[in-house]
């Protein structure tokens, strides 16, 4: 297993960092108070869109462009780091056009969809000109087993209609949300393969019967482009808007899920990192009982613990993306369920200590800990749980055990007596 960066990928590193403290980080307190006086910031972000774009920072997260298509071919291993410095600053993915769910829904697109779909839907989203959702979780059901999802997609004729209510799809509220991907039964008679049942369907968001009943906060925060609940009612489109064959979702979902997941993994190392610096730059500064925080034993066991967890997130995090790389999504899937759970909880615990060493100021929005806290929190839930994902790691070392049963016995010594 070779980690390396290419020298493409440390490049483009530099070039980004370089990029960020340039225009990103100058805008980062305007596009805040934008958010906090309920607008969207479109004007800030629309205008460093255009400038990432003519730096050669643009669709850097999707190894398989054409070459008509725009953007920066890299690997999963080589996209890592990009991926660490946009998540510092957690409204920066859209800059690069490298934000979820639009990087998940143009590789569906890019996968499945037709060339109709793909000029109508794809060459949009690819340029930066619309946004899209992707509606999977139901509010009614327990969405971690994607079986029980029982929002229908019925076939009319040369049409399909959907009716079912779907929450926590995120971008619902941006201004330039077109499209929303919609997964839904289509056949349930099928009762044997219960992974066929399934079906995605493009849902253009002016269609009638699409009502976005509200914006959801997660612990109290409202992400700046929504996370919505919406309710599909009586929704009619054309057949033609299926994405891939009848009985696919499932397998759809899967291979959107498998590179969703570790970018967001990725982004969280970043979000780690700051907030480990974030500790560390408040410990040097802050004096109490006579003392730096840093000389303090319990505050250095803090930031040494969080170098530690960071860089044995990271290494998953790459030997994850590595295998994607070498050996397909479906061969890492168990890679990327490990590093799902471990960058959720480490992002929480180091945010945590790093909000202890504030004290108070922590708990508010003058520093980006109380979000980077929620959002890891966050994290564990979506794209799946940490029991899911803890099933999938427990499932494949129980099998391996299965496979050599009592391959430990050599290494028993019943019977030994220990020396008087």
């Amino acid at each position: 297993m070779d980690f390396a960066y290419s020298p493409k990928s440390l490049e483009l590193a530099e070039r980004l960092k370089a990029f960020m403290a340039e225009h990103v980080l100058p805008a980062n307190r305007a596009f805040h108070e934008e958010h906090a006086a309920g607008r969207y910031p479109l004007g800030i972000v629309n205008d460093l869109k255009a400038r990432a774009r003519a730096a050669g920072l643009w669709n850097m997260f999707l190894p398989s462009l054409k070459d008509d298509e725009p953007g920066t071919r890299l690997s999963n291993l080589d996209y890592a780091p990009l991926a660490e410095i946009m998540g510092r600053v957690h409204w920066s993915s859209e800059v690069f056009n490298s934000n979820p769910p639009d990087t998940g829904n143009m590789e569906l697109l890019h996968m499945f969809g037709t060339p109709e779909q793909r000029e109508q839907w794809l060459k949009p989203l690819l340029n930066g000109e619309i946004r899209s959702l992707f509606s999977m979780t139901e509010p009614d059901v327990a969405s971690s087993d994607a079986t029980n999802i029982a929002t229908s997609i019925r076939r009319d004729g040369d049409d399909y209609v959907i009716n079912g209510r779907k929450w926590f799809s995120s971008a619902g509220f941006h201004p330039l949300c077109r499209l929303a991907i919609v997964m839904g039964i289509t056949d349930p008679s099928e009762e044997t393969r219960v992974h066929r049942r399934q079906s995605m369907i493009l849902v253009p968001l002016d269609t009638p019967g699409v009502h976005i009943v509200r914006d959801l906060p997660i612990l109290n925060y409202r992400m700046p482009d929504g996370i919505c609940e919406i309710v599909y009612d009586d929704v009619r489109v054309p057949a033609s808007n299926l994405l891939g064959a009848e009985g696919d979702g499932f397998a759809l979902a899967q291979a959107r899920l498998g590179p969703g997941r570790i970018h967001h993994c990725m982004r969280a190392i970043g979000q780690c990192e700051l907030a480990l610096e974030l500790m560390c730059d408040r410990a040097l500064q802050r004096v109490a009982f006579g003392k730096v925080l840093t000389d303090y034993a319990n505050v250095q066991d803090d930031i040494a613990e969080s170098r530690l967890e960071i860089d044995m997130a990271r290494l998953l995090t790459l030997r994850a993306a590595w295998m994607i790389d070498t050996l397909g999504n479906r061969a890492a899937n168990v890679e990327v369920s490990a590093i799902k759970l471990v960058a959720a909880r480490t992002l929480q615990k180091v945010t945590d200590r790093a909000m202890q060493v504030f004290g108070g100021m922590g708990l508010t929005n003058d520093t980006p800990l109380a979000f980077l806290f929620t959002w890891g929190r966050a994290m564990r839930y979506f794209d799946g749980p940490d029991e899911v994902h803890l099933r999938a790691v427990a499932r494949r070392e129980i099998k391996a055990a299965k496979a050599e049963i009592n391959r430990t016995e050599p290494y028993l010594t019943r019977g030994w007596i220990p020396p008087r």
